[in-house]
């Protein structure tokens, strides 16, 4: 792990975050690689039940790639085949929250909408600024915000480079909240309580029904999601959450 990329585990939540204010959290070659090897401890791990990413610093969540150091690459190939911090974050199999404080601009952006859920600071700003320096985004800028806020304001984002504030990402859908900077990761880690408290199995298969809602045909995405309701229904958890209905207590979930 970098020291520019945080990792910390508090019972069942993990935390990422990006640790390098004085840049706005802008993500080097070397902070790429930390986040791949963050999200492989999460996967890998039986007690993580749920991860929250955010920046470090009371100014940004992160300003995307290290545009100093894009130069760095030989070749556009080179460039198109690096090890991707958003591609990472996609691939958490663990629900994830992106907790927003100040700037998510450009890969900052794509690494927030790759997450699960997102909340934001009321200081936080989001932007696809990428075009003001002569490219677009490639970390799913387009189809995670026309999915999230629809094509028009996609467009105006992506084709403006200009930012939204935090209150209109919320009016557009981008985020779920907003709060107050102080309240932010209280709220983040309330939030990832309330997940981790769920059946892991349930929770991680939720995450793969909502993928199966935006990349499936309605019909094979209602099969699918049948198919996901079987499996979880025939867990060990399942089962102890029939038991503590009737028994009217708390589960207690081993996921299993």
């Amino acid at each position: 792990m970098s020291n520019e990329v945080l990792f910390d585990v508090d019972g069942h939540i993990a935390v990422i975050t990006f640790n390098r204010p004085a840049k706005l959290n802008a993500v080097t070659p070397d902070m790429a690689d930390a986040i791949v090897a963050a999200v492989r401890a999460c996967n890998d791990s039986e007690t993580i039940r749920c991860a929250i990413i955010t920046g470090a610093g009371d100014r940004s969540f992160s300003a995307g790639s290290d545009i100093g150091e894009l130069d760095s690459y030989d070749t556009p190939w080179q460039f198109r085949n690096r090890p991707d911090y958003c591609d990472a974050i996609r691939s958490l199999l663990k629900p994830s929250i992106a907790a927003v404080n100040g700037y998510a601009f450009g890969g900052g952006l794509e690494t927030a909408m790759s997450c699960d859920i997102r909340i934001a600071s009321d200081n936080a700003r989001f932007a696809a600024p990428e075009i003001k320096l002569g490219w677009v985004g490639g970390g799913g800028m387009a189809t995670y915000l026309a999915h999230a806020v629809g094509p028009s304001n996609a467009a105006l984002m992506m084709m403006t480079g200009d930012p939204i504030p935090a209150e209109k990402a919320a009016d557009w859908g981008l985020v779920s909240e907003v709060v107050s900077q102080a309240d932010l990761l209280d709220r983040a880690r309330a939030i990832a309580g309330v997940i981790a408290s769920q059946a892991p199995i349930a929770a991680e298969t939720a995450k793969l029904n909502l993928k199966a809602a935006f990349t499936m045909p309605l019909e094979q995405a209602i099969e699918y999601e049948r198919d996901l309701q079987t499996i979880c229904f025939a867990t060990d958890d399942a089962a102890e959450g029939r038991a503590a209905f009737k028994e009217k207590r708390q589960p207690v979930f081993r996921r299993r």
